[in-house]
């Protein structure tokens, strides 16, 4: 099996458009992230592999996450994609180019891409993505290249409010 876990970033300042890629968390941002990774972190959710946006925003709920997940930050792939958006297909080629050795990536990304990412690999997708959701896809698959669109099953979604 393997498994993508998609994370929204956790919820951000509520200025700064002007300068989106460097808008910073807030505070209840902050806690969001601390709370859904340690629930992450109970149920044995843990990385093999982080790959997150640049923008601060995302990088900062990505380290969050590692620091709770027992992953070093410093080790985080920076995707430039993610931040600019890209489509079901290239990110299924992204996936595809993981080692074997990866059997958990978690992938830290901005709506609406990661919306369309979770509506696109699983066949009922019937959420929505508020800031910090957490989305947890298996797919039945020994190996990256076997992943597919709508090839998932939802294992757990976890939002702030859920918690």
């Amino acid at each position: 099996m393997k498994r993508v876990v998609i994370v929204r970033h956790a919820k951000s300042v509520p200025y700064g458009y002007d300068d989106d890629f460097h808008r910073d968390l807030t505070e209840r941002g902050i806690n969001d992230a601390d709370k859904i990774s340690q629930k992450l972190k109970i149920s044995g959710i843990v990385p093999d592999l982080v790959i997150a946006s640049p923008a601060t925003r995302t990088m900062s709920t990505a380290s969050i996450y590692c620091q709770n997940l027992g992953y070093d930050s410093a080790l985080i792939r920076k995707e430039e994609v993610l931040y600019e958006g890209l489509v079901t297909q290239d990110f299924i080629d992204m996936l595809q180019e993981l080692s074997e050795e990866v059997k958990t990536v978690f992938v830290f990304g901005h709506n609406p891409g990661v919306y369309y990412l979770a509506y696109n690999l699983v066949k009922y997708f019937n959420s929505d993505m508020p800031t910090c959701s957490t989305v947890v896809l298996d797919f039945p698959v020994e190996r990256w290249l076997e992943v597919s669109a709508r090839g998932a099953q939802m294992t757990f979604q976890f939002t702030p409010k859920t918690l």
